[in-house]
């Protein structure tokens, strides 16, 4: 069995906006060679989330305004673990809730997806440089 791995860097401007990496994880794909197997796609930070679905704006929207509603920033009181020094707590929150990692077969050497499902990043604490672990194994 082979394995490779990849590290994707992303900085996002805003606090939180989700970017498509599904592109960026295919070019990882194909650079591993592996045909058949698995691929790992995980968000290496606490505020952040890898997930699959639709490119669709409005999901997309969606996604924000119901983020917001469950686990507003403000005020930032709210959260205990704003009494750190830190500003962050809804983007702990909104990571729970989007999730760590997604894990997608690997078949004739693409990804094997769904109808319209593709790989997002998240980011809910941005405006700094993040990574995303990119984990392929497979023969």
């Amino acid at each position: 069995m082979k394995a490779y791995h990849k590290e994707l860097w992303l900085n996002i401007p805003e606090r939180m906006g989700f970017r498509n990496i599904t592109r960026d994880v295919e070019g990882a794909l194909q650079e591993s060679g592996i045909k058949e197997g698995l691929c790992l796609v995980n968000a290496m930070h606490i505020t952040a989330s890898v997930f699959i679905n639709d490119d669709e704006p409005g999901l997309h929207e969606d996604y924000r305004q119901w983020l917001e509603a469950l686990a507003p920033h403000e005020p930032l009181s709210r959260y205990r673990h704003n009494r750190t020094g830190e500003d962050n707590g809804d983007a702990h929150h909104k990571r729970q809730i989007m999730g760590r990692e997604v894990v997608v077969a690997v078949t004739g050497g693409k990804l094997h997806f769904g109808t319209w499902e593709q790989i997002f990043y998240g980011e809910f604490d941005g405006r700094r440089k993040k990574r995303v672990l990119v984990k392929i194994i497979g023969e």
